[in-house]
């Protein structure tokens, strides 16, 4: 994007490329009414059986897998458990884990290509991740160690599996954890065929299997080759995809445990070995990776990722929340009574004023402190846990259906420009681009602020003038359409094209923001 005067305006990548590939957060699951017929009858006889069976079998591997770790200490636990409880254990979890798989409907697994080593290849990586059952990839690969979260040992029977499994545990509540996982996948992977191999599901998160998601880099810290590992579910009606708007857990279990039989594939693709570069880059040897495991299996590798709790997509160079949390702030607030139209902010133009819970709520007139708190939550704290009313007063503007568009990017700018050290007028900084865009589209903040460099070419002004934001919001063919259907308000249909149309070419197609239903998380 090149600018060569205050006004002067080029979108960035003018021409044409190739269609959007699909959004992989969502899944739509279309049956006829003879399918729902069967489903109903299947449902009714089979599905209930092969659930109860599994159940059984899934407590019958609680007693193997706790003999194996019975009697071992935290040092001993430290190394491969070897001899007779390997042996033994081993082969009774991995016969029973194949019977409760069996019995869920998985009569059949495809095997292609030959799993290496664990000498030739200490890691594993499996994609697509795309729901619940993937666990079954790891039979075929006799049972490797995986990484999960350390929240998970308190779950019954799962715990057991994860100490029998030896599994490397992370905690999202202690910052260190991650550093020692780090750490561990590096001494496991480099012991030089002491450990079995480790596998990793990198993208961290379940999609519909129609795009890769962004790998994230810990399987490849260590720096050492891996082996990727597709799964594919041949089947003639998905009924497996737990996506995070979709089909909920119980309806995913039940719609696969009434199909006669459900296939799955396992392809073993030759160990990549990292060149130099990637030993020492993890981001660019997790890359090109998935390149290489989206081109074997025909689908696109998006940097489509969880950013927190939140999906979010690539359209053109900027990252956006799949559902921006301003609507749930509009919805919390609507529940409350309150119109966002009919607060007075006073908040000042160019200046932060930081504010307490109890002023929020003085200020937005809300009496309910569960309220108060829900609310508060949504903005960016400081160490002090106070906000910056700037981030309030364009909030509640954004969720007001009376102003248009053109009134809410002039009064952003308005409240994040900042006065010029040398010369007349005022400039948006990084600072304050990334500020708007993460309130009106939940964009992450770094890649807002890598967006507002490449916006202000070097040589250029640090900042944007009013015209500039306003080109870029208004009027860019790609980011312009981005804005107006996402600051569209929540009570007005938006349809699907136009989220579409604001999505760049060989970038996946934000739906979520286009439907007009509220969205199915995962629980539901």
């Amino acid at each position: 994007m090149s600018q060569g005067s205050a006004g002067g305006w080029a979108p960035l990548d003018p021409t044409p490329g190739p269609p959007a590939p699909p959004n992989p957060f969502v899944h739509e699951l279309y049956l006829s009414r003879l399918q729902r017929v069967k489903f109903c009858l299947l449902g009714a006889l089979l599905a209930p059986i092969r659930v109860l069976l599994a159940f059984i079998v899934l407590f019958l591997l609680w007693p193997f897998a706790w003999l194996q770790v019975a009697g071992l200490t935290e040092e001993q636990l430290q190394e491969p458990i070897t001899g007779w409880r390997k042996t033994v254990c081993h082969n009774a979890v991995l016969g029973l884990s194949r019977l409760l798989f069996f019995l869920l409907g998985f009569l059949r697994i495809r095997v292609r290509g030959q799993r290496a080593s664990r000498l030739q290849a200490p890691v594993l990586v499996a994609a697509p991740h795309s729901t619940f059952f993937d666990p079954i990839v790891l039979l075929p690969c006799d049972l490797p160690k995986v990484v999960s979260r350390a929240e998970n040992l308190s779950v019954p029977v799962i715990g057991a599996l994860l100490r029998f499994n030896q599994a490397i545990l992370v905690s999202r509540h202690d910052p260190a954890s991650r550093r020692r996982v780090v750490e561990e996948v590096r001494r496991r992977a480099t012991s030089r065929g002491k450990w079995p191999q480790v596998l990793f599901f990198p993208e961290g998160t379940c999609s519909n299997k129609k795009a890769l998601l962004k790998f994230k880099p810990g399987a490849f810290i260590a720096g050492v080759p891996v082996q990727p590992v597709l799964i594919r579910y041949p089947n003639s009606l998905d009924t497996t995809s737990w996506a995070w708007r979709g089909p909920g857990v119980l309806k995913v279990l039940w719609l696969t445990a009434s199909q006669p039989c459900s296939i799955v594939e396992v392809e073993f693709l030759p160990v990549y070995q990292p060149s130099p570069e990637e030993s020492k880059d993890p981001t660019l040897y997790a890359n090109n990776v998935q390149r290489v495991m989206a081109q074997a299996l025909g689908i696109p590798a998006t940097e489509c990722e969880f950013v927190g709790s939140l999906p979010v997509i690539v359209v053109g160079q900027l990252k956006v929340a799949l559902e921006p949390q301003l609507w749930e702030l509009g919805k919390v607030l609507r529940k409350a009574g309150l119109s966002p139209g009919c607060v007075d902010t006073g908040a000042e133009p160019g200046r932060s004023r930081m504010i307490s819970q109890e002023e929020f709520a003085r200020q937005l007139q809300l009496t309910d402190p569960q309220t108060v708190a829900g609310a508060f939550s949504y903005f960016q704290q400081d160490a002090m846990g106070l906000v910056d009313f700037r981030n309030v007063a364009l909030a509640l503007a954004a969720l007001d259906g009376g102003r248009s568009l053109e009134e809410l990017i002039h009064l952003a700018f308005e409240l994040f420009a900042e006065e010029q050290a040398e010369g007349p007028g005022r400039l948006l900084y990084k600072d304050g681009f990334s500020t708007i865009l993460h309130l009106l589209l939940g964009s992450p903040r770094p890649a807002a602020t890598t967006l507002h460099a490449v916006l202000c070419q070097p040589g250029c002004s640090p900042g944007l003038s009013l015209c500039q934001f306003q080109n870029f919001s208004l009027h860019d063919p790609l980011y312009g359409k981005l804005f107006s259907t996402y600051l569209r308000p929540p009570h007005m249909p938006r349809s699907t094209s136009q989220i579409q149309n604001a999505s760049s070419p060989g970038s996946p197609t934000a739906l979520a923001n286009g439907t007009v239903q509220a969205p199915k998380q995962k629980g539901d």
